[in-house]
């Protein structure tokens, strides 16, 4: 079953909170900050200068193709002292000026920029461009004070633009998309200067070019920087999924097509988001906060699952891509916070910053758990950088405290004697022989800004942007002379929507009255992720009270249920999918006896909905196998916790369709002569699923297929489910009982509309049609059909002994889905089924149906109306639903084979 987020919130017993901070000890932590740089930065220049990064554990410098090749790592690396460079605007924010001339003498002197060497554009662009642009920033800001670099003469600058034009080359492609890696000294000439032979680059990897290249074409008054790199930025927009409006991790670069279709916010895709909203911010142009916040409302709808962050596919937006989380994400709260949305982004944060404490780093990738599925940690900066940003915020001292306790583990378990290591396992405390340049251009950066006060800053910050390797771009650019020659490709469809710009740049003193209020929001997640408090079962004196309800006896719909539930402190959250989120706080339960019920209630959850994930049934096909189709649609469809199990039956179930009245299956059936010997159509909705069941096998249905009562919803933007039962024995339903969403079942029903006849196959996965047609040439009949009228035929049913037991499920009202980590196992609707096919696919090459049958009347086959309501008004023809179908499969069928 496909994880979704079923929250456990528990509010009240928690560990105690931390208090406001000193000034002093700000200042103490402050010095340890600096005192930390010096380490690292000065071992750099003792041991690895002019090398591009520092091995701390051998004491010696990295240099490419002189050390054992690490892969695609090894691309940040062009001999062009990187961490030296990356580090130049860190040396002025920490004070350091002195520091920094000698700095960009060293570059000036020492760097060349034209080595025989492939890059990656990415790494390249935000590294070594972004900091000798940060650089200049910096040189021209310190001479305008008139104290240090008065001999400067836009060196730095000059050197951007002769590396930007080595970069251009990579740009020249038919999309715009901008090729993966580049040699500095030849460009992109083939595979004798071994580039141009990649096909793929990652989102992130040509959305992220537009702030450094932007400022370069300010900085220069050339525009031809900024035009390309505003044309890869449209070329992606173009490409995101329309209907999610998401974008996927991998594209390729010539034909558009993405390679990978997962989409989240960390690894891959990261930046490119980051980038939508500060290259508004940097250059002022409206186009990228509309694009932004497209993008970001379908994050928050799909994606976000606060507080967790989980991948989806674009195609499928509604169905995760994987069980774990990177450890790049958690910059977006960082974002959040630019953005205004800080509840998300402190919730976000304090579970990051919980991992953080549970395994003294963000390992690389864990599980929606928290537990550790790559134990790596390269010293990342990026759960630093939202620390800092959220308690510029909120002014909470809290995270003052979050940022000591990255101070602390850094020193605790990176520091080595010539520098600081990156940790090759976060469980063990092993050491890898590295030590990036980003942790010098980036972790000094915000922890020396978290803990200085204003006068302890040599500028203004808020005159500066950030770009993602933390690198200073002074906000007058957004003034700045440029060509108008850059094109515009904003189209008609894109006029700009001023509602896209609610809430843009709030006042975060509007959104906090209570200075409690971001307390409130962590102490839930802490008590989920880190289980550090211990509660020891409350006594209960003999016959004191009803016992507690128990997970496994829990009913949504059930009354005295819900007010047990409310008694425990426990509610049910309605969410925006039709499912049922449930929370508890255990400081609205009406005793300390019933919080500690409230808590092992949803413990209890959490494991049952964790053992049914294990046991889930696959999904279950319906195969149409009369004409026109011939077994070649097959129709995805969930299964049910009760009833025949499909997949212990080798020939199925199979007969006529039928539409039930009422058509919600709620009553007795009052056209049972009709849904005889027939598979019943049922709409979801108003009753539970056993329900409907139980009333077409009164009226002597061979079967059931229910038809989702929300229009558009479908198999491939959302996850199957088991239908649930009704608390009661299910003993007594013994006939097989599928669910379509209404997008599939919609097909089902036209096809009942135009051919009056429609006959179907309910199996555990598609047939063969030579299987199903035994006998039969299935290419003469279907030839015969397309020479003659097809004649309505009656079906002997199929008994029952061809049947099989399946399991029970639940009803219409709502889903109390729960997630990965801690799923509601009971709930109206049920909890989703991992999908293995399309929606609809074709089945072998073989034909017709042969079953001798007499015609039936023309005034029954009349009385079988197809409901208007479960119809699209445009009435779309069966051919039209199919190719409609199809035009998705391929892309279906593509996404399932992609890596994840």
């Amino acid at each position: 079953m496909p994880p979704a987020l079923f929250l456990l919130l528990l509010s009240g017993a928690l560990c105690s909170l931390g208090h406001s901070m000193t000034r002093e000890e700000k200042h103490r932590l402050r010095n340890q900050v600096v005192e930390m740089f010096d380490h690292a930065y000065q071992n750099y220049m003792d041991h690895a200068y002019p090398a591009d990064e520092l091995m701390p554990l051998t004491c010696r410098g990295r240099v490419r193709g002189l050390e054992p090749s690490r892969g695609d790592v090894d691309d940040a690396l062009g001999k062009f002292s990187l961490t030296l460079i990356d580090t130049l605007d860190t040396l002025v924010l920490l004070n350091k000026t002195t520091e920094f001339e000698v700095a960009v003498r060293r570059v000036l002197t020492d760097v060349r920029l034209d080595n025989d060497i492939v890059v990656s554009v990415f790494e390249t662009n935000i590294r070594v461009l972004g900091g000798l642009l940060g650089g200049h920033s910096m040189a021209v800001m310190l001479k305008e004070g008139g104290q240090h670099m008065q001999w400067y003469q836009d060196e730095l600058l000059h050197m951007a633009k002769d590396l930007g034009l080595r970069l251009l080359p990579a740009f020249n492609t038919s999309s715009g998309l901008p090729y993966p890696r580049v040699n500095l000294k030849y460009g992109v000439r083939g595979p004798e200067t071994r580039t141009g032979t990649e096909t793929d680059t990652c989102t992130a990897c040509a959305g992220t070019i537009i702030l450094e290249f932007a400022a370069l074409s300010r900085f220069t008054g050339d525009p031809v920087f900024e035009a390309h790199a505003r044309r890869a930025l449209d070329f992606l927009w173009e490409k995101r999924q329309r209907n999610s409006n998401l974008v996927g991790t991998t594209i390729n670069i010539h034909s558009g097509e993405w390679v990978r279709r997962d989409s989240g916010v960390g690894a891959g895709i990261d930046s490119y988001y980051e980038y939508l909203l500060k290259a508004y911010i940097l250059l002022g142009d409206d186009m990228f906060l509309q694009r932004f916040n497209i993008h970001y409302a379908s994050i928050m709808k799909y994606i976000s699952q606060p507080p967790l962050l989980l991948d989806v596919h674009i195609h499928k937006p509604l169905l995760p891509a994987r069980t774990w989380m990177d450890s790049l994400l958690a910059f977006f709260p960082g974002l959040q916070v630019l953005k205004g949305d800080i509840r998300p982004a402190i919730e976000t944060h304090e579970m990051l910053y919980q991992v953080t404490k549970k395994h003294n780093f963000l390992p690389e990738a864990f599980t929606t758990d928290f537990r550790v599925h790559w134990a790596q940690h390269p010293l990342r900066p990026e759960f630093a950088e939202s620390t800092y940003f959220l308690y510029k915020a909120t002014g909470d001292p809290y995270y003052l405290e979050a940022g000591r306790t990255i101070l602390d583990n850094l020193n605790r378990f990176a520091r080595v004697p010539c520098g600081f290591a990156a940790m090759k396992d976060v469980r063990t405390g092993s050491h890898e022989d590295r030590m990036d340049s980003f942790f010098l251009a980036e972790m000094f950066k915000y922890l020396f800004l978290l803990f200085a006060e204003a006068e302890n800053l040599p500028f203004d910050v808020e005159d500066y942007i950030f770009t993602t390797e933390a690198h200073l771009l002074p906000l007058s650019l957004s003034t700045a002379p440029h060509s108008s020659s850059i094109p515009s490709n904003r189209t008609s469809e894109e006029e700009l929507d001023d509602s896209n710009f609610d809430w843009t740049c709030p006042n975060a003193r509007l959104l906090f009255p209570d200075p409690a209020f971001p307390r409130n929001l962590r102490e839930p997640i802490r008590s989920a992720v880190d289980k550090s408090c211990p509660r020891p079962a409350p006594y209960r004196e003999p016959g004191m009270g009803r016992p507690p309800l128990r997970a496994q006896d829990f009913m949504a719909n059930n009354p005295e249920h819900l007010e047990l539930l409310r008694r425990m402190g426990v509610s049910l959250i309605h969410l925006k999918d039709g499912r049922v989120q449930l929370v508890q706080h255990a400081t609205q339960a009406m005793s300390a006896v019933a919080a500690e019920d409230g808590v092992r209630f949803m413990q209890e959850m959490m494991e049952l909905s964790s053992q049914q994930q294990k046991e889930q049934l696959p999904p279950r096909a319906i195969q149409i196998v009369s004409h026109p189709f011939f077994g070649r649609v097959v129709l995805t469809a969930g299964p049910a916790q009760f009833g025949t199990d499909l997949s212990k039956s080798s020939t199925g179930v199979r007969g006529f369709v039928t539409v039930a009245e009422p058509y919600n299956g709620c009553t007795e059936i009052t056209n049972a002569e009709y849904v005889q010997g027939h598979i019943a159509l049922l709409q979801r909705g108003q009753c539970m699923f056993a329900e409907k069941a139980r009333h077409i096998q009164k009226a002597g249905a061979i079967g059931g297929i229910v038809i989702d009562d929300n229009e558009g919803s479908s198999s491939d933007t959302a996850p199957l489910f088991q239908m649930a039962g009704d608390g009661r024995s299910t003993d007594d339903i013994t006939m097989p009982v599928l669910f379509l969403f209404h997008k599939e079942g919609n097909i089902l029903l036209e096809a009942l509309k135009e051919y009056r006849e429609v006959e179907v196959l309910l199996s555990d996965k598609a047939r063969d049609r030579e299987a199903i047609f035994k006998g039969v040439n299935v290419q003469e009949a279907e030839e015969d059909c397309l020479t003659e009228a097809t004649t309505p035929t009656s079906f002997e049913p199929v008994g029952q002994s061809q049947m099989s037991t399946v399991e029970p499920d639940e009803s219409a009202a709502e889903e109390v889905t729960p997630s990965q980590e801690e799923v509601s196992p009971v709930d109206e609707d049920a909890s989703p089924a991992e999908e293995v096919s399309p929606p609809v696919e074709e089945v072998s090459p073989a034909e017709a149906e042969a079953d001798s049958a007499q015609p039936k009347d023309e005034m029954d086959s009349e009385k079988r109306e197809v409901p208007k309501d479960n119809t699209d008004s445009s009435s779309q023809s069966v051919d039209e639903l199919l190719a409609d179908w199809r035009e998705d499969l391929e892309a279906f069928q593509q996404m399932e084979k992609d890596e994840l």
